[in-house]
């Protein structure tokens, strides 16, 4: 079909002749980290516009169970906890990722088979020397506002290439559901782009920045007069059960957890105030107010968000300690 054509029918607005509406429907594939869709919690649709749809979905066998990558089914059991419900909890996440050459995997603007000049001057950059991708960043930040996710922000990233997007905040399972649908039309973008999009969390080896899903995150409690003794005390939590953590928060991590470029090393947990180098950072001026919220610099940039960000409200809410042997319980 000739490409003009081809380009008509797709932008074919349907309104002026039905009050039909087409829905995509969005899931979680099989291997957890794929996002697939078929054409059938909604977004508009930015890519046919009008009143068209993306759905996204949590998937069930036939005996009515939910199939092992349906993380959402646990997540929402969790956040509707009454104790979970009563902090109100709140997150934003900085979803990094790195744009590839579809031909070869090697990243965008890159000299093929060759590496750019150090690391130093591509952060927030600006200029064809340091910034590569920006026409698929802004078109995926402008989708994204159309499909009425809570992006809040992007930038380029320390390694060239490389990029980031923020989603929140967004209270409880939406904060899952609106990184999936985030993922999956940046996917699309890419594939029309004809540049691959990659999660992995240390995409290049060697002195260049892995990627990462900082998650930061507070309750109504930590928001509040006194947070900040809400706030250590979750930390002190989260660093009793760092290994359930660890081994939650995405494949390949031990890649980019070495206690370099900007991480700490991944059997050690640290937090600290404005520290780039914990496990868990804390604003300074969360420090000063007393109040506020923090982040967890841990998890991967191919993470479950369902998963992480059920894990991190089941640590700092439901979970409680044992004095007796350091061991803890989760209450349900």
């Amino acid at each position: 079909m000739a490409p003009a054509l081809l380009a008509d029918l797709i932008n074919l607005d349907l309104s002026d002749c039905t009050d039909k509406i087409i829905a995509e429907y969005i899931w979680v594939g099989g291997t957890g980290m794929d996002v697939r869709s078929k054409a059938r919690a909604i977004f508009r649709d930015p890519f046919r516009k009008g009143k068209n749809i993306l759905v996204m979905c949590d998937c069930y066998a036939p005996n009515g169970e939910p199939i092992p990558s349906n993380k959402r089914y646990s997540a929402a059991k969790i956040f509707n906890h009454p104790a979970v419900k009563a902090e109100e909890p709140w997150f934003g996440i900085e979803q990094e990722y790195t744009l590839l050459q579809k031909d070869n995997n090697w990243p965008l603007g890159w000299p093929l088979g060759g590496y750019p000049g150090p690391q130093g001057p591509y952060y927030c950059a600006a200029g064809a020397d340091k910034i590569y991708g920006r026409d698929i960043v802004d078109a995926h930040y402008k989708a994204c506002l159309y499909a009425g996710i809570k992006i809040s922000g992007i930038n380029g990233e320390v390694m060239p290439g490389q990029w980031e997007f923020q989603v929140g905040p967004s209270v409880g399972v939406s904060a899952g559901d609106e990184i999936w649908v985030a993922r999956y039309i940046l996917e699309r973008i890419t594939e029309i782009a004809g540049v691959v999009v990659s999660f992995d969390p240390k995409p290049i080896p060697g002195d260049w920045n892995g990627a990462g899903a900082h998650t930061n995150y507070s309750t109504k409690s930590m928001r509040s007069e006194g947070g900040y003794e809400v706030i250590k005390k979750a930390i002190k939590k989260l660093g009793m059960r760092h290994r359930e953590h660890i081994a939650a928060y995405g494949d390949g991590n031990e890649r980019r957890l070495t206690g370099r470029h900007e991480t700490a090393d991944i059997n050690t947990f640290i937090w600290g105030v404005a520290n780039r180098g914990a496990s868990v950072r804390v604003g300074r001026d969360t420090e000063k107010q007393g109040k506020g919220y923090f982040e967890d610099r841990r998890p991967a940039s191919n993470m479950d968000p369902y998963v992480v960000t059920a894990l991190i409200v089941e640590t700092t809410i439901l979970y409680e300690p044992s004095h007796s042997n350091g061991n803890g319980v989760v209450a349900h």
